[in-house]
């Protein structure tokens, strides 16, 4: 049964009516009877995308695969991932096909992926919502307070005026030209953070100020849409509704504030420390929000503000709004979301810009100017403040940005003819154009790691003896603190040669958009508001204070995505002249041998410090027990520490040779030298300069006193790995060169038995399951001197 009326009209914003015609077909057609049935039914077989079931996923599966298609293609030209879906949309929108019923993306055919897309856009703005922590507007600095704000005002100011220049019987509000004068001044939080993301400068120096920024344009465009939309209504309705309306909205942001804000603290404060969220609160969460839509209409709200303010009340990062993030965000992002910007971009039909009227004309001018002038004050505003020039043109262009936000938010108007088809398209292909080029000009323009380029010195080979060592320490889980603790401690820090000790607790970032870097102040009440911070305070605060004078202490936290924690390590490590960085190895090991945990986010982690570091590294291989800790005021000739260095040449042995000698000044640690010399030298890769120094610095450990020194000879790599096994019981701490990529007679035939070739072919050896010894060890990497 079908049900055909052709005498319902629309009224477009130039105000002429056009016919529109709906035909609903009963019952409706879902499951199909299966291909069975079509194939011995051949003349039917045409009819299986009658049925919606077996259409939505024929519909899915072409979206994607032409999806990824253009990608594999655009990914090479710096384009994002959002370009190819809008295209992929076009490609299969009305368009390309009009009247081909075979393609199955057709008008008619696309309400339930729609649908399905719709649902996923709001649950992005939800998320979005629950990622964002609103009390940073007022914790921002200056610059973001004044870039945030005036780059939604001074382009508003600048469209207005240009509307009405080429448009002057235009009225500002009744056409909605000042709403859409606010969404073309305005910044999008959640674009921005995408943006960031993907160009991996989240948490850099620009990134945090974009998104400082990008939070406070955001709020101004929300209250700025707000007021538009009260002024229209009292325009049209009067005064009265206009108050009703408020006073409506009103109690909705009371009710979040007062009722439900608390309510989900009250769930946070119910769960254990560093436990997960219960699962009947987090479906409570979820039936909240799923009925936002009802409650937004009942207080008069606009649809998509309902979800996003939900969003701002739950609590941001753990155990609640991370539990959201993770659990709903793999599947909103990498199925919903997509389909939501194809959809959008089926809806996109060029045609319309040949027969666009004067005012779909006026406004596409009106949304150049205000880019023009929104790129102009946040290029002038950061130079004000001092800023780089390079870095103020790549912030220029972060604000400017534009994406699924404002293509949702043109789709959704389009829909409910809010606007017209041709500014539609105009406004699709402009999102496209700057959604296409800012990512290209940015990752251009600036390049976080080039300011890690050191011209100084900054490794323990040229720090003085009898100045302070600067280090810094990586903690990501509490077996990470006795390690570095320990062998600290075994190396007994003096007066006369005190270390300074940064140390990074490394947290993932989940659950909120905006990394934090947190300092933890000696001698206050809370050590932390990050609970999982106290017990990593506690311990280095005790530590100090064992050695006190000699060892200085300081104890950062930084959250942050786990592929973009380098940046904090690397921008610590520059603030505070750092001359080595500590890192965990990604493995850990039970006393048996057996390997407890194995993180490859971590290995990543440690390769990316590797090849940026600005000062000398160092990778820290657990043994199988703990270090004992050991007294400084134990006489010399009950030494109970050994420290082994397995030397054979080049700058990173070089580099743990003099750590070592550093780490022994107490009479209660004893150093050992092993010089491992290839019996047939002719295979030998060393350059002239590095043999030299090496010779020097030789010279001056044979001379020494305190330090003892064995020299092996050996033939191949087998006999390598055969007197390390025999050696390795005797010693509690091995220290070696990493010599990445660096093969001697004395390591042929081992490169290919390597499992882990980042920490060098030594190292990897020492590290095997094989030699299974109770010792630690640490692979050093001198500082490397990259050209900028």
């Amino acid at each position: 049964m079908a049900f055909n009326n052709s005498n319902l009209y629309t009224t477009g914003m130039d105000g002429s009516k056009r016919p529109e015609q709906i035909c609903l077909k009963f019952p409706p057609k879902v499951s199909s009877p299966g291909w069975s049935a079509f194939l011995d039914h051949k003349e039917n077989a045409e009819m299986l995308m009658d049925f919606s079931s077996p259409r939505l996923h024929l519909q899915m599966v072409i979206t994607f695969v032409l999806t990824q298609t253009i990608h594999s293609l655009l990914k090479y030209l710096g384009l994002p991932m959002f370009v190819s879906q809008i295209l992929a949309g076009i490609i299969l929108g009305p368009m390309v096909f009009k009247q081909h019923s075979l393609i199955t993306i057709s008008e008619d055919s696309i309400v339930v992926l729609g649908t399905l897309a719709s649902l996923g856009y709001v649950f992005f703005l939800f998320l979005s919502g629950v990622r964002m922590d609103v009390s940073m507007a007022y914790k921002s600095g200056r610059k973001a307070l004044c870039i945030g704000f005036l780059t939604v005002v001074v382009p508003l100011i600048f469209c207005l005026m240009t509307v009405k220049t080429l448009h002057a019987e235009d009225e500002l509000f009744k056409n909605k030209t000042f709403f859409l004068a606010v969404t073309y001044s305005g910044t999008s939080f959640p674009v921005i953070h995408c943006l960031l993301s993907e160009l991996k400068i989240l948490n850099s120096e620009l990134g945090r100020l974009g998104l400082s920024a990008a939070l406070i344009g955001d709020i101004v465009s929300l209250v700025l849409m707000n007021i538009s939309q009260w002024v229209k209504i009292g325009l049209e309705k009067g005064i009265e509704v206009v108050l009703v309306d408020c006073g409506l909205a009103i109690v909705f942001v009371l009710v979040v504030v007062f009722v439900l804000r608390p309510l989900m603290k009250w769930i946070v404060r119910r769960t254990p420390p560093a436990g997960q969220i219960k699962d009947v609160f987090f479906y409570c969460v979820i039936l909240v929000f799923m009925m936002s839509p009802r409650i937004t209409e009942l207080f008069h709200i606009f649809l998509l503000l309902g979800p996003f303010i939900l969003g701002l009340a739950v609590p941001d990062g753990p155990p609640l709004g991370s539990a959201l993030v993770e659990k709903l965000d793999p599947i909103i992002s990498g199925l919903f979301l997509p389909l939501f910007a194809t959809t959008c971009g089926m809806r996109i039909d060029l045609s319309y810009l040949k027969k666009s009227n004067l005012y779909a004309r006026h406004q596409a001018i009106a949304a150049v100017v205000t880019l023009i002038v929104k790129f102009g004050v946040s290029l002038v505003l950061p130079l004000l403040f001092n800023m780089p020039t390079r870095d103020s043109l790549a912030l220029a262009f972060i604000m400017i940005t534009k994406g699924i936000v404002e293509m949702g938010s043109y789709s959704i108007l389009n829909d409910n003819r809010g606007i017209s088809e041709d500014i539609f398209a105009f406004m699709s292909i402009f999102i496209i154009l700057v959604a296409s080029i800012v990512p290209i000009f940015v990752k251009s323009l600036y390049d976080p790691s080039r300011k890690y380029v050191c011209y100084q010195k900054r490794s323990i080979m040229h720090s003085k003896l009898n100045e302070e060592l600067r280090v810094i320490g990586c903690i990501h889980v509490p077996g990470n603190v006795n390690s570095i603790i320990n062998m600290f401690n075994a190396s007994c820090p003096t007066r006369e040669s005190p270390i300074t000790l940064d140390v990074l607790h490394l947290v993932k970032l989940s659950g909120r958009a905006t990394p934090l870097f947190v300092t933890h102040q000696k001698h206050t009440k809370t050590l932390s508001k990050i609970s999982y911070s106290e017990n990593v305070v506690l311990a280095f605060n005790q530590f100090e204070r064992d050695n006190w004078e000699a060892v200085t202490v300081n104890v950062f936290t930084a959250v942050s995505p786990p592929n973009l924690m380098y940046e904090d390590i690397c921008n610590l490590a520059m603030d505070k002249f750092t001359s080595f960085i500590i890192l965990p190895f990604h493995r850990r090991w039970y006393i048996d041998g057996s390997i407890e945990s194995e993180d490859q986010t971590v290995r990543s982690l440690n390769c990316s410090i590797l090849e940026r570091a600005p000062c000398s590294v160092g990778i820290l291989v657990e043994g199988r027990r703990h270090l004992k800790r050991f007294n400084s005021k134990v006489s010399s000739d009950s030494s109970s520490y050994n420290i082994a260095v397995i030397f054979l040449g080049g700058k990173d042995d070089r580099e743990a040779l003099a750590l070592a000698k550093r780490l022994s000044h107490d009479k209660s640690v004893s150093l050992t030298v092993i010089h491992l010399r290839a019996t047939n030298s002719l295979g030998a890769i060393l350059a002239e300069t590095d043999r030299m120094f090496d010779d020097e610095m030789l010279r001056e450990i044979k001379e020494s006193v305190c330090v003892r020194y064995v020299e092996e000879q050996v033939n191949d790599g087998p006999e390598t790995s055969t007197f390390l096994q025999s050696i390795v019981d005797d010693y509690q701490l091995i220290i070696v060169g990493r010599r990445y990529k660096s093969e001697d007679p004395q390591t042929s035939g081992l490169q290919e038995w390597s499992e882990f070739q980042e920490i060098g072919i030594i190292g990897d050896l020492l590290s095997s399951a094989d030699f299974g010894g109770n010792y630690s060890l640490l692979i050093v990497q001198q500082q490397q001197q990259r050209i900028a």
